[in-house]
């Protein structure tokens, strides 16, 4: 039986215009804003709710609303917008049993979707909002490795296509706007959250962030596809940039800096039609971003043309009366600001106050009002306000995930040849270290809980794809944190006792029950193995200290060690003596069959490091694109980081040509001079030598990954995109930020 759909019953010469269909969408909003109490319209710019706490289980098995959401629906005889209903993980409490899940999730956003209908006069649909860092924070959704690995995939097209799967599962359950980290590059890796970044570069963080807005809302058009999800994309700006790398701290940043490095990826997104933004939690020059108008409105609005939704990060309304002196003023002055939808703040619940009183006109709140109606309207909801589309296959975001890993992996060192294995003269492998044999530890934050059987382990793979008769046999070691060492022995045993010891460490983001949270949802207190993720800064970036001990003792034995690390951000690894060393940021559930692949050759190491790896917190920051000084190093250690950007090992090797310019391109001829297929990155920087500012060692301007059999050379064409350069500078082609320091430059004037 179809699902009966809100004003069906009213004669079509009867309908206000905002129910016509046929009528321009802008017409609709006028129409609709004009029909409207104020009371109605502030209730449009408020998303107060938890949305866990919107419904509950019955013993039946299905779901029922609760009292908190007719309390809220009553207050302003609707829902302007709903957080998180699909929700799950330590934080909202929601687990496998009492939460929605893919069978079910479709049935609880109708259930929802038709109180706040009909509790709206207007018939007003609520949007979903939903958490979609790298897949949809829901039960059963597919997860997907995390932005850092995305970054070092240098693959915008295989990203757009995963972030299209994302946007199908979020709109199947019912879901409309995905909240998606893309906008913060990392300039301190201390900072818990480096895993959300694609990187320290603002270049790849563009390409990255326009393929993602096309792979969630498609081409840019006034309609979104059933499929597809607008993107709100976090977080306007420079949150990367937070004094010590810690959450939420204040940030020392100059125009000059905020514009070269914070603003591209923004930038980037706005152009590629992203439908909304969040305004950071972080102030720049002494004023939040909630309450900076400079930014967004005099910049993203003014100068960029946006004409999207900017939201709040959560509770960051309320902050401001740390300012104003009070709730009502933060409100306003947020308005004010160009701030169109609160999330969880008590502050835009009382706009009416606000306006009442003087301390904003109406016409702002009517100007927000119009940026969340308009939204509303082109995801079709006040004519389908529920699921419109089947969900995608599981096995499809299996793939997408395991490809997206798989490309992402990066081989760091290897002097010894010891990668891939040569199983001809290895028949016992030994898989030892804390991060071997789980899976739990290979996704990132903002992780829902997983069905028991979901994923693989490095051990499970290697036992799965190791050729017959090849015996593994494991060892745990220690754990992630403290110090203890009673699994040494044992895991130096196995090692020993082996032809190849892969020795697995790392970190975790993985939130437990016991955990403590802020409001917001950031980690407050760290318990069990967490060393990454919201709330989790580190002063230093080392590992636990029994993961040391272990490492030293499993390359003390000569055996051949391969060294991989599963993070979320670059750890301090001292010197791992002849041992090979392989990178996999938080590479998601099916990781481990990544890394197997990899390690016995079955897939090449694709990736390249989308970040510099420091050799001790004690430098940072080591980010490649510093200015261009004459600073000297350290006395008691090396100012240069152990693995540049954009640095990463093939099992075979490239020759790179000299750079040639083309018209708006340059061209590079490239050759795989070694024995098997490969992939490498091309990468295009860019070096200023007489320039109107002070410039930056290098600025990466282009890349493209080119795969190519033995022998075989390819002229490869980049883009030469030079918009705002001026002066002398030089094209610098290679196959890491550090290669291209030697590489043989193009000298360009652009000073005509």
């Amino acid at each position: 039986m179809p699902t009966p759909q809100p004003a069906a019953a009213r004669a079509p010469e009867d309908r206000p215009r905002y129910r016509d269909p046929a009528a321009p969408l802008d017409a609709r909003v006028r129409d609709l804003l004009s029909r409207m109490t104020l009371r109605e319209k502030v209730g449009q710019l408020n998303q107060r709710m938890y949305g866990w706490n919107a419904y509950r289980r019955t013993p039946d098995g299905g779901f029922e609303l609760t009292e908190a959401l007719h309390a809220e629906t009553d207050r302003f005889e609707g829902l302007g917008a709903l957080y998180g209903l699909m929700r799950a993980d330590a934080w909202s409490g929601v687990g496998h049993g009492d939460g929605p899940d893919a069978h079910d999730g479709a049935a609880l956003a109708e259930l929802v979707q038709r109180h706040v209908v009909g509790r709206s006069r207007l018939g007003i649909p609520a949007l979903f909002v939903e958490e979609v860092p790298h897949g949809h924070m829901a039960l059963d959704g597919t997860v997907l490795p995390v932005n850092l690995a995305v970054g070092a995939s240098w693959d915008p097209g295989l990203y757009e296509r995963a972030a299209a799967h994302a946007a199908a599962e979020l709109r199947a359950r019912g879901g409309h706007v995905a909240l998606v980290s893309a906008l913060d590059v990392v300039r301190d890796p201390r900072w818990g959250r480096t895993e959300e970044c694609f990187g320290e570069d603002p270049h790849l963080a563009a390409r990255l962030t326009e393929a993602l807005v096309r792979g969630m809302q498609g081409e840019p058009a006034e309609r979104f596809a059933a499929d597809r999800a607008p993107v709100v994309l976090k977080h306007f700006a420079g949150q990367g940039a937070t004094v010590g790398g810690r959450n939420s701290a204040e940030s020392e940043l100059g125009p000059r800096e905020l514009r070269e490095i914070h603003l591209p990826a923004a930038r980037a997104g706005v152009r590629a039609g992203a439908a909304a933004v969040m305004a950071a939690y972080n102030e720049v020059d002494g004023l939040p971003c909630s309450a900076n108008r400079a930014l967004l409105t005099e910049l993203l609005r003014e100068s960029w043309g946006f004409e999207g939704l900017v939201m709040a990060d959560g509770l960051a309304v309320d902050r401001l009366a740390r300012i104003t002196g009070d709730k009502v003023s933060a409100g306003a002055l947020a308005l004010g600001a160009g701030v169109d939808l609160s999330l969880w703040d008590e502050a835009f619940t009382r706009l009416e106050e606000a306006v009442d009183g003087g301390l904003v006109d109406e016409s702002a709140v009517d100007a927000a009002v119009t940026r969340v109606l308009r939204l509303k309207f082109r995801l079709g909801l006040f004519e389908q306000p529920y699921a419109a589309c089947a969900s995608p296959p599981p096995e499809r975001g299996r793939a997408l995930s395991t490809e997206l890993a798989r490309a992402s992996v990066t081989l760091l060192r290897d002097d010894r040849r010891i990668l891939p294995v040569r199983t001809a003269g290895v028949s016992r492998i030994a898989v030892v270290g804390p991060q071997s044999a789980t899976s739990a530890h290979q996704s990132g934050d903002y992780t829902a809980p997983q069905r028991p059987g979901t994923g693989a382990s490095v051990l499970d793979a290697l036992r799965d794809l190791a050729p017959p008769g090849v015996e593994i046999r494991h060892a745990r070691g220690c754990a992630l944190t403290g110090g203890d060492l009673s699994g040494v022995p044992e895991a130096v045993a196995a090692a020993a006792a082996s032809d190849l010891a892969v020795l697995v460490l790392g970190g975790s983001s993985a939130r437990t029950p016991d955990t403590g949270f802020d409001a917001n949802g950031a980690a407050r207190t760290v318990v069990s193995e967490m060393t990454c993720g919201e709330g989790v800064d580190l002063a230093g970036l080392r590992l636990g200290r029994a993961q040391y001990a272990l490492l030293d003792a499993v390359v003390a034995t000569g055996t051949p060690t391969a060294v991989v690390l599963i993070q979320g951000r670059p750890h301090v690894l001292p010197d791992t003596g002849d041992a090979a060393v392989l990178t996999a940021w938080y590479p998601g559930p099916w990781g481990g069959e990544a890394i197997a692949e990899v390690l016995l050759g079955h897939a090449e190491p694709a990736g390249r490091l989308p970040v510099s790896v420091p050799r001790s917190a004690a430098q940072l920051p080591v980010h490649y694109n510093h200015k261009d000084t004459e600073y000297g190093g350290y006395v008691d250690e090396s100012a240069e980081p152990r693995h540049a950007f954009g640095h990463g090992l093939s099992y075979t090797a490239f020759d790179y040509g000299p750079p040639r310019r083309d018209g708006r391109t340059v061209t590079v001829e490239v050759t795989n001079s070694g024995a098997r297929y490969g992939r490498t990155v091309v990468q295009v920087y860019l070096r200023r030598l007489i320039t109107a500012s002070w410039p930056r060692t290098l600025e990466l301007c282009a890349f493209e990954g080119v795969g190519l059999a033995p022998g075989e050379r390819r002229t490869v064409a980049l883009p030469l995109e030079l918009e705002g350069v001026g002066g002398t500078v030089e094209i610098r082609v290679a196959d890491s930020s550090r290669a291209a320091l030697a590489a043989e430059p193009l000298v360009l004037d652009l000073r005509a």
